[in-house]
């Protein structure tokens, strides 16, 4: 596995090593020692696998409040998404700023979220899936978002308007900033 840093601490590209024979291919998504030994979440305890129908469709900005916040491991497993970080840890140097990347089921990346990230993704393909490890149980009184297009963030989106958004996505707060 490779480790590429992107602008935002914490926020980190995986490359899978494959290993490929006539029968196919096998790629370690996921070691706990590699994880650990830079400081990443090394336990995940819900693995997610999300379809979606439409080219376009627009899921986010998710995240969860503490003390249920999560960090999560997101690999596209069928078609391609934008998949989109921005940090909302206020004591960081990069509070408000974005990252992205395009994740296909022909490439072996991942993308490594931490606590303290808000997560977001637009499909590329019809019937796009995306599978994601998070660190944390899911709590419904802990999640939280922010709007898809807040202007503090400035997301190049790729498709915009988005083709398929829900209604909660759609009507998030803007994030709130300390003057």
């Amino acid at each position: 596995m490779r480790f590429h840093d992107t602008k935002i601490p914490g926020v980190m590209v995986i490359e899978g090593d494959v290993f490929a024979d006539d029968r196919g291919s096998v790629m370690p998504a996921w070691i706990a020692a590699e994880f650990a030994a830079r400081g990443l979440a090394d336990a995940f305890v819900q693995w997610n696998i999300v379809r979606n129908h439409r080219r376009g469709t627009l899921r986010g900005m998710h995240y969860q409040r503490p003390p249920h916040g999560e960090a999560k491991l997101v690999r596209a497993i069928r078609g391609s998404i934008f998949d989109v970080a921005v940090d909302l840890r206020p004591e960081s140097p990069t509070f408000c700023q974005w990252t992205g990347v395009e994740l296909s089921a022909a490439r072996p990346h991942l993308f490594y979220l931490p606590d303290g990230i808000a997560h977001g993704y637009q499909t590329l393909d019809d019937d796009a899936e995306v599978m994601y490890l998070v660190s944390a149980p899911y709590s419904a009184a802990h999640q939280a978002g922010v709007r898809w297009n807040d202007p503090a963030f400035g997301i190049e989106w790729p498709l915009t308007p988005p083709t398929v958004i829900h209604p909660r996505d759609a009507s998030y707060p803007d994030v709130q900033v300390a003057p």
